[in-house]
């Protein structure tokens, strides 16, 4: 193998795997603050479906990709209020409510999809939001291609990374947050609103979601599928757990995942006698991986899954 086929091999691979990242930190991110807040969205798959199809049906309708992502983040935080109404106010399972929820929102979307495209679907494809290549970098070898010519989508999605961790970490919101995810009655106790602060880390979770649903249509696909989700949501959760339920720490976990999810096309560049399809499970096997805790132990918030009710 020459040189040459080395770097474009390594070149490809890395553009692809930053690029993949970017829905999977998006989801990740909502879902630190639910977890940091003690409510694990377990329907964070569904929500993204959902946000999906709201943005490619907006999308191409109107011509506009910025109302699609402005669709995907009002359909999720309608879904985000339906679940944080089970998780929070009434305070079923939230493992048993996620599970349930992502069921039907795959049915909830199929019937929507098939209304609103006929039995036939045409599978029409969307105005997308096309990569920026940052002028004076781009051209750079290898760094070019991966770092700054990439989707103004992912750009803010690192931005949306750092400035989340500094809320969570050096506001006064922040602090509230995760007091309410480690000792509810102390934080009651304390003045806040336990229920209302955990109603605002579902929301989030949910905004992170839909964005996550739209990236994948108006960045990388330019349509909808009801299999366009394919595990994403379930490896958010893993990119949590293995990020520490930090926003900085989500971000290397979650273009591990991305890399891993770009090894199976990169692959095709090699002639190895190894069928890339192998590699399409890769993402999935380090999910499982990441929540068995072989990556070392993680702890998590203190009142995680715990319900608790406002006196």
């Amino acid at each position: 193998m020459s040189t040459a086929v080395d770097l474009a091999f390594l070149t490809t691979w890395l553009a692809a795997g930053v690029r993949l990242s970017g829905p999977l930190l998006l989801a990740a991110l909502g879902e630190i603050y639910a977890e940091r807040s003690g409510v694990v969205n377990v329907g964070v798959e569904g929500t993204i479906l959902l946000g999906a199809l709201a943005s490619y049906l907006v999308a191409v309708s109107t011509g506009s990709p910025a109302l699609g992502l402005l669709a995907a983040m009002a359909a999720a935080l309608a879904a985000s209020l339906f679940l944080g109404l089970f998780y929070v106010v009434v305070q079923a399972n939230q493992v048993v409510v996620g599970v349930v929820f992502n069921i039907l929102a795959l049915g909830l979307a199929s019937v929507i999809y098939r209304a609103a495209t006929g039995d036939t679907p045409q599978f029409s494809s969307t105005p997308m939001i096309e990569p920026l290549a940052i002028p004076g970098l781009a051209d750079l070898p290898v760094a070019g291609p991966v770092l700054f010519q990439q989707s103004p989508m992912l750009y803010a999605t690192l931005a949306l990374a750092l400035v989340g961790g500094v809320v969570l970490f050096r506001t006064r919101f922040g602090l509230n947050l995760r007091a309410v995810g480690e000792n509810p009655r102390a934080a009651a106790a304390a003045g806040l609103r336990v229920t209302r602060m955990r109603l605002v880390g579902v929301l989030l979770s949910g905004l992170g979601a839909g964005l996550a649903g739209g990236y994948l249509v108006l960045c990388q696909i330019g349509l909808f599928r009801e299999t366009i989700v394919a595990g994403r949501g379930f490896i958010a959760l893993a990119i949590v757990i293995l990020g520490r339920w930090n926003p900085f720490a989500a971000i290397a976990a979650a273009f591990a995942f991305g890399a891993a999810d770009a090894l199976g096309l990169s692959m095709q560049l090699l002639a190895l006698p190894v069928p890339p399809q192998l590699f399409i499970a890769l993402p999935y096997l380090m999910t499982v991986i990441a929540i068995s805790g072989l990556f070392g132990r993680a702890r998590s918030p203190a009142a995680l899954m715990q319900p608790y009710r406002d006196e």
